[in-house]
């Protein structure tokens, strides 16, 4: 009965590998030196980093007087950016955690990379709120540790704490969770190297790994009970990021919509991301029996389902306003749709809502570069959401003598570009020093579908 089943599958690696395939697919690009496109795009993305750390001194001597923050705008460009890259970090937990649980076999080509982008995401996110508290040298002040400062502890009535708690708890969990995947496969390199610094290095890093049944089986404890403790995280990170706006009383964010809205917008952005940068690590690194149309499809699937929460998000947010009778909260979303950023609102609801549907095609999931492209908008209307919902509210307050408006710096838009480059510098270095797939999860499901293939 299980033969007859499986010819019914999909297999999720092609070409019909053996393990020494496998291993020699994924571990022989580490042992060549960068290629030319390779060093082209790290030159450019340390460039944008360089430009993006020179803006951030900048700043630290003259200070955030050099943003275009006023009176009635006072978060804008820094915490957008910080929302939307802990949106991107949130695709690697659920491919890595949830789908692991749910025993989503298809996880196992892209979770090593998706959990990376994850840690560099968190990283990028983390410079926006200490560079936004204006005395940045002062940022270990929100890390309750006791002190010789008297009485003076931290406000915990203050986002900044919530989110420091929940970005740190994000972060080392990741971190770890990542770690814990790379030893088998760090063993692996460790036993093929010729280098001796190499050889050291993973054997260092691999914690004495000697792929006995034993150890596999520790090993397997250890990553289950971490995934059941990443899982949460999924849904409490954003969770609070969220609470930042909804326990305020700024119309427009003063909702109970924002908790889902927000994870639901995270897990979109974040699969967008895992696409873009998948998408093209399989046509540059020559995985396409590894990272397939199945994978690609996979992921095109929880896009659409996540774009239709958003797009239910947005409605019911107008519907809410008009139902509430509440002429400020009516107020703020007709400003959203038709006010002085109506473009960023358009351009925010077309990329969202509109863009993703056009992933119910199977010959548009199928094409990978309509794929790419839809991605890339969904990427840049997840910017424009938080842009919106940040903007829309506090340039039209409740008192119309304190309207502003407000438009970034040239300092800003520098760091935000900054941030891109530290990411895809990461990203990049990760490329190059480690296995982007997961060898030993890889193995684990050659045999899935393989009755198609023969």
């Amino acid at each position: 009965m299980s033969e007859i089943y499986s010819t019914l599958r999909k297999p999720l690696i092609l070409g019909n590998k053996s393990y020494a395939d496998v291993t020699a697919d994924i571990a022989q690009p580490l042992d060549r030196k960068p290629s030319l496109p390779w060093w082209i795009a790290f030159l450019v993305s340390f460039s944008m980093f360089i430009l993006g750390a020179t803006a951030v001194i900048y700043q630290l001597f003259i200070g955030i007087g050099t943003w275009g923050l006023n009176n009635t705008v006072g978060w804008a460009f820094d915490i957008t950016n910080f929302v939307f890259w802990i949106g991107i970090g949130h695709a690697g937990t659920l491919i890595s955690a949830i789908l692991f649980l749910f025993r989503q076999k298809w996880r196992t080509s892209v979770n090593r990379s998706a959990e990376a982008m994850t840690i560099f995401a968190v990283m990028c996110a983390g410079i926006f709120p200490i560079i936004h508290m204006g005395r940045p040298w002062l940022a270990f002040w929100v890390i309750p540790y006791p002190n010789m400062r008297g009485p003076l502890w931290v406000n915990f009535r203050s986002p900044l704490v919530w989110d420091m708690f929940a970005i740190s708890a994000y972060f080392t969990i990741s971190l770890v969770f990542w770690y814990v995947g790379l030893i088998p496969d760090l063993a692996t390199l460790r036993d093929r190297t010729v280098s001796k610094i190499k050889k050291k290095l993973y054997g260092f890093f691999s914690l004495g790994w000697n792929g006995s049944n034993k150890t596999w089986r520790h090993y397997e404890t250890v990553y289950l009970l971490l995934a059941g403790l990443a899982t949460p995280l999924v849904v409490s990170v954003h969770t609070i990021v969220s609470w930042d706006f909804a326990t305020s009383v700024i119309p427009g964010w003063h909702a109970t919509i924002f908790p889902p809205y927000f994870v639901a917008g995270a897990v979109f952005s974040g699969f967008a991301m895992v696409l873009t940068l998948m998408l093209i690590v399989r046509k540059v690194m020559h995985l396409e029996e590894y990272i397939t149309l199945h994978h690609v499809e996979a992921m095109c699937k929880i896009i659409i389902a996540t774009a239709g929460i958003v797009g239910m998000a947005y409605m019911t947010e107008f519907f809410t306003a008009w139902y509430s009778g509440n002429e400020y909260e009516r107020f703020t979303f007709i400003n959203r749709a038709f006010g002085p950023y109506a473009w960023a609102y358009w351009i925010m609801f077309s990329c969202n809502v509109f863009v993703p549907q056009l992933l119910w095609s199977k010959k548009i999931r199928t094409n990978l570069l309509f794929v790419f492209f839809i991605v890339i908008f969904i990427n840049v209307g997840m910017w424009f959401e938080r842009f919106v919902i940040i903007m829309t509210s506090l340039t039209r307050d409740y008192l119309p003598a304190s309207w502003a408006s407000y438009s970034p710096t040239s300092i800003e838009v520098a760091t935000f570009i900054g941030s891109f480059g530290l990411f895809f510098s990461l990203f990049l270095l990760f490329a190059r020093l480690l296995p982007m797939i997961s060898i030993g999860e890889v193995k684990a499901v050659l045999g899935y579908g393989k009755n198609n293939q023969q």
